[in-house]
């Protein structure tokens, strides 16, 4: 292992699994990585700092979120609260954002996710018409100025008046965003004139610059709504596996059980993953139906138990299409508990959601062992259920074995 040591964790809580036990010592590299873990240590000359029994977990990691929407719910309303009224309603604010504005709203709300815990995020940046190339600019000046407290992947997302227009142009918009450092290639299929031809013009971008593909799909409750199957067969037939990501894929769950099961078996076997976005999908879907409101997500618990990798995330904070938030995974990790009616092991694979399986499907070097960088959070807490189940009065946040966020005593 490289790396000299210069930083031991003593008196940690470390989590079931985990090597070592209650409580365990943890070596840190100059280089930010997990030297040791181990009971005792003995590294008397190391600046080392007492954590007092806190659990040590690795770092959160919100892999679907818009960094350029955050905080503008005051000057872009949703009336009728509807995902159409949603992006109308920003699309026409977006028309006079500036890329200072953008950026410190970003910053702000950056650092209230470091806060709670966060150590990595996914941004989906609008790329259309009204912004063009602003708010991938600008995600990306935001990275590069970040890199030392969060690691940031930014999506160019290619949405709104770019989907609905000539896709010829839209890929034009991606070349010049991907050139401006975007990490990712993103849309909306669904408000494409002809969505499959959206998909295709996506995924040939993607794959001649070889970049992973995290798209908007099938954000509805109509069963109508195939495009997650044609995205599945796509990946399939390219040879993509792990490389493509459905977001929402709400409609999923309006599909009959047997056609459901199909294609959640297709989804598995192409190795597309899932992201589920409570939030979102609990304040937007479902509108215009009276009586027994559906709660608007994908089939979580299905698609879990097909082996398909399944992400939860914030999506939204306090905008348009979401109108509360607080930046904390831990709450979104709830409320996928509550809405997906997760049951067994409920608290480890709501933790998992936010932890293990975003960090595979970012291709992120991630986790409590010998080797991974230090991204990690301290919590006064005894344990990752009762972590998930009621946070934590106090979180201590590293980033590559450095403290960004929180305290750490000294001794």
């Amino acid at each position: 292992m490289s790396g000299s040591p210069a930083l031991l964790l003593r008196n940690a809580r470390i989590p079931a699994g985990v090597r070592g036990t209650d409580p365990a010592e943890i070596l840190i590299s100059d280089e930010g990585r997990i030297l040791e873990i181990d009971v005792s240590i003995g590294a008397a000359e190391i600046p080392s700092a007492d954590l007092d029994g806190r659990l040590v977990t690795p770092g959160f990691i919100d892999m679907h979120q818009h960094l350029d929407k955050s905080f503008t719910l005051a000057e872009a309303p949703n009336p009728d609260g509807t995902l159409i009224g949603a992006i109308e309603a920003f699309r026409g604010y977006s028309k006079g954002l500036t890329r200072q504005n953008l950026l410190a709203r970003a910053q702000a709300t950056l650092d209230r996710c470091v806060a709670m815990g966060t150590t990595a995020i996914r941004t989906h940046a609008n790329l259309d018409y009204e912004m063009e190339l602003r708010s991938v600019e600008a995600m990306c000046e935001l990275r590069a100025a970040s890199s030392d407290r969060i690691r940031l992947q930014v999506v160019a997302f290619a949405t709104s008046s770019a989907a609905r227009g000539d896709p010829e142009t839209a890929r034009a918009l991606l070349e010049r965003a991907i050139a401006a450092g975007a990490d990712c290639i993103g849309g909306t299929p669904n408000l494409a004139p002809d969505p499959k031809r959206y998909i295709d013009m996506l995924l040939d971008v993607a794959e001649k610059h070889d970049l992973p593909v995290d798209l908007h799909i099938d954000e509805t409750l109509d069963p109508q709504a195939r495009w997650f199957d044609y995205l599945v067969d796509c990946t399939a037939r390219r040879g993509m596996c792990g490389r493509v990501v459905g977001s929402h894929v709400s409609s999923l769950s309006a599909f009959p059980d047997d056609e459901a099961r199909r294609s959640i078996e297709a989804a598995a076997a192409a190795g597309v993953a899932v992201c589920t976005l409570p939030a979102a999908n609990l304040f937007l879907q479902g509108r215009d139906r009276n009586g027994l409101v559906p709660r608007g997500l994908t089939r979580v618990n299905e698609l879990l138990a097909a082996g398909v990798p399944v992400a939860t995330a914030s999506d939204n904070i306090q905008d348009t299409f979401v109108p509360v938030g607080s930046g904390d995974l831990l709450e979104m990790a709830r409320w996928t508990i509550l809405s997906a009616h997760l049951l067994e092991d409920a608290a480890g694979r709501a933790f998992r959601m936010i932890t293990d399986t975003p960090a595979a499907i970012m291709g992120l070097e991630h986790g409590l062992r010998v080797g991974t960088h230090a991204d990690l959070v301290a919590s006064r807490c005894e344990s990752i259920e009762h972590l998930v189940a009621g946070g934590a009065s106090e979180r201590a946040v590293l980033h590559r074995g450095r403290p960004v966020a929180g305290t750490l005593a000294k001794s």
